[in-house]
């Protein structure tokens, strides 16, 4: 396993994550407590949750990923060398979490979030506490054309920041990060921690894959010289970069044959493009799915990689991408590929 520094913290984490989305809905606490052994054991030290957790969100099961993590969590003596990061959910209307008909990014509703994590996850601490999106109007999960609202009553990010260095005063959180923000929102933290003495968001945790490299444009520049680095979500694209649902495929049990709310990896360009991807991978023998996370674990504004599985087989060989180096060759093809269709699934 390969190690990063967490931008300013002076804490290494895993440049693998293991992600946890799927605990709670496609896996059970079993499964959980298996995946997270193996990692563990192969020296992924980098948990990521969140307390809307497992995906697809509904009232009944969000919350239940976390509660596995605490139940392996609990009582293990390497705790400390573990980076336990969760989110807190930015402005909905969906009442899933008990704090009124919609949550904000207010001091209340990051206060009632971390101690629900906490309790969830069995722990006194959690190391990186992330806002999951903005509550500003902005752009996120996809959405292209930025329209300003003059209007939008969004909690100032200086209460927000507030509210986190709190947390952290009180000794619940140690760090803070973001994800799905945009570069102003990057920068407008950075600044606000600066001028005011607040905490200074160490990560960022967006979209980033040979599907989508958007975080390219504006981001990446913003994480190399301010040390806010990429947790990349979906390097995979959700499954989509191994090729299993080319051709009219629908693996059973996997997320787009149970869910329909992921369009953006199933589109015909997507399935286009995903092709090429495969192809390339195939043409110099590698796995697709191990290309496709080794270009991403390559990035230099990436901090770590996060990974997600549903089945043993796919997380042992997630884990081993961190030793695949591709060579040049591969590396023009994947950039030959982007040039002429850059970013299919933003």
């Amino acid at each position: 396993m390969h190690y990063r520094p967490l931008g300013r913290t002076g804490l290494d984490v895993s440049v693998i994550c293991l992600g946890t989305m799927t605990w709670g809905e496609q896996n059970s606490e079993a499964d959980a407590h298996r995946q997270l052994d193996f990692a563990v054991d192969r020296g992924v030290t980098f948990i990521d949750t969140a307390e809307t957790y497992p995906i697809p969100p509904v009232a009944g099961t969000s919350g239940r990923t976390e509660a596995y993590i605490g139940s392996w969590l609990k009582g293990r003596p390497d705790r400390d060398r573990l980076i336990i990061a969760s989110k807190v959910v930015g402005r909905s209307d969906r009442a899933y979490f008990g704090r009124g008909a919609e949550t904000r990014l207010d001091a209340a509703n990051i206060r009632a979030a971390i101690d629900g994590s906490l309790k969830r996850l069995q722990t006194d601490l959690i190391d990186l506490y992330q806002l999951h999106w903005p509550d500003r109007r902005t752009n996120f999960f996809g959405q292209l054309g930025y329209r300003h609202d003059p209007d939008d009553d969004a909690i100032p990010l200086e209460d927000t920041l507030r509210a986190l260095d709190d947390a952290v005063r009180a000794g619940k959180i140690r760090h803070v990060g973001v994800s799905n923000e945009t570069p102003w929102g990057v920068m407008r933290f950075v600044q606000l921690a600066e001028s005011l003495g607040l905490p200074r968001i160490a990560s960022i945790q967006n979209p980033y894959s040979l599907l989508n490299r958007s975080f390219e444009v504006g981001l990446a520049e913003v994480a190399i010289r301010e040390d806010v680095g990429l947790l990349a979500y979906s390097p995979m694209a959700m499954g989509a970069l191994s090729g299993k649902y080319l051709d009219g495929k629908a693996p059973a049990g996997a997320r787009f044959s149970l869910f329909d709310r992921f369009v953006r990896y199933t589109t015909p360009l997507a399935h286009e493009i995903t092709a090429k991807y495969v192809a390339l991978a195939r043409k110099h023998g590698l796995d697709p799915a191990q290309m496709a996370l080794a270009y991403v674990n390559s990035r230099p504004f990436v901090t770590a990689t996060i990974i997600g599985a549903t089945r043993m087989e796919q997380l042992e060989a997630d884990i081993a991408s961190i030793d695949l180096a591709l060579d040049d060759d591969i590396v023009r093809g994947i950039e030959a590929i982007h040039e002429a269709r850059p970013n299919p699934c933003p």
